[in-house]
């Protein structure tokens, strides 16, 4: 008998996007490996779905040698894997007045090695079966540098960059690669910002968009459209005007 069940791996699945996409998936029937750091939040998860449906893995994906065994761990226990969504993450708000080269590394550990460990073991297995998708969220935050993401931007902006330069590769070995950009979406992560965020969504509007964007294999998926729009516009500005808005987002 063929299987048909789909089998996805998402990490920092323990709150916010990634554990409202967890749910979305494994409600439509998906097959979820979940990974995080904190195994009370994966334990919490793997209740909240529809039984047997998710399955926990623990991981820091700052750890590599821990990041490929737990890969081999998903494989024998649920089979290859048709999609992997590496949306752990984190966010400290830094600007010039706390500026710190410690927050700038742990940010880089995280945000960018963490998604590099996953990518170096994730596209060997796709590239040789010729098959496979591979999502990677970075957010709108890496399209232009703006206050207070003095860490947080430049991270993003360097998986972007990844991204771009993967995907031709990918494509002629038969990989899709989707690059998720979100705006603001209300996540403990996002709690921490002290100012007011434009039109902010639920992780549960971010997981359907994602969802949605994920099954029709776009590359790009970002959201919400208006505030993409906007910052798609930033990039398009010189720096003079760039810099003439970003001042005024400055506190008083």
């Amino acid at each position: 008998m063929t299987d048909t069940k789909k089998r996805v791996w998402i990490t920092g699945a323990g709150k916010g996007i990634g554990r409202a996409l967890a749910l979305t998936m494994a409600r439509d029937g998906w097959q979820v490996a979940a990974s995080a750091r904190t195994v009370s939040d994966l334990e919490e998860l793997v209740a909240a779905a529809p039984e047997g449906h998710i399955h926990a893995f623990p991981l820091d994906v700052c750890d590599r040698r821990a990041t490929a065994a737990t890969l081999a761990s998903i494989t024998e226990a649920l089979g290859p894997l048709d999609l992997a969504v590496l949306n752990a993450g984190t966010h400290i708000p830094m600007g010039a007045d706390d500026f710190s080269a410690d927050t700038v590394q742990h940010l880089l550990n995280v945000n960018v090695l963490g998604t590099a460990n996953g990518l170096e073991v994730l596209i060997p297995s796709f590239r040789q079966s010729g098959a496979g998708h591979i999502a990677v969220v970075a957010s709108v935050a890496g399209y232009r540098g703006l206050p207070t993401a003095a860490a947080y931007g430049p991270s993003k902006a360097a998986i972007i960059n990844m991204c771009e330069a993967l995907y031709p590769e990918l494509a002629k070995a038969g990989v899709h690669l989707s690059l998720v950009n979100p705006g603001f979406v209300d996540t403990p992560l996002t709690r921490k910002n002290d100012f007011s965020m434009p039109m902010l969504i639920t992780a549960e509007q971010a997981a359907e968009t994602i969802y949605a964007g994920l099954q029709r294999k776009k590359y790009e998926i970002v959201f919400p459209r208006l505030f993409a729009f906007i910052m798609k516009g930033l990039r398009l500005l010189p720096n003079k005007a760039l810099f003439l808005i970003s001042t005024r987002m400055l506190r008083p």
